[in-house]
């Protein structure tokens, strides 16, 4: 898994809660080469099932996205989690200024914004620039990526808000 350079501290920081449940809930094995800048996992003699070795790999891609470590760690439990990644201009072309507001839509006030598409869709979110990177289960990422993209064309906030508390209602009624 490359690591790209302005991930190397936070790696360096959590790589004990990384490889501790990499060794021993996986029974990979885990180094991080310098030379190629690579996180590298490995199936080990003690090793029960080699899709562990594609789950670990998300693990630690999920991390090098942004992605908190605790998050990530969702991804090794359960098996339903899906990661989606796409860019604001995939929504909508805009540059300079435009592009600015658009992200400040997404982020809101203090991240008010981010948290609440969060907590309505059970998902997470990572903003890295002009990337969203989205984590949870397919239809809830359906429902987080429907009101990004609402906020990127230029909706207001509030409006979003109004559509996801309606779907996160009749989601619960489903249920």
């Amino acid at each position: 898994v490359p690591v790209p350079a302005h991930r190397y501290t936070p790696l360096k920081e959590n790589w004990t809660k990384i490889f501790t449940p990499v060794v021993e809930h996986l029974q990979l094995q885990i180094r991080f080469n310098l030379k190629t800048r690579n996180v590298e996992l490995r199936t080990g003699p003690e090793t029960r099932d080699i899709l562990n070795l594609q789950k670990g790999a998300d693990f630690v891609k999920a991390f090098v996205l942004g992605f908190e470590v605790e998050d990530a760690l969702a991804l090794l439990r359960l098996d339903d989690l899906f990661i989606e990644t796409f860019q604001v201009q995939d929504v909508k072309t805009v540059k300079g200024d435009h592009l600015s507001r658009a992200i400040g839509r997404l982020a809101g006030k203090g991240g008010r914004t981010k948290y609440t598409i969060e907590n309505a869709t059970k998902t997470r979110i990572v903003l890295a620039d002009t990337k969203i990177h989205l984590m949870g289960s397919f239809q809830n990422i359906q429902l987080a990526r429907r009101a990004i993209c609402n906020l990127i064309m230029g909706s207001p906030p509030s409006k979003v808000f109004g559509q996801l508390s309606n779907v996160a209602s009749r989601v619960c009624e489903k249920f």
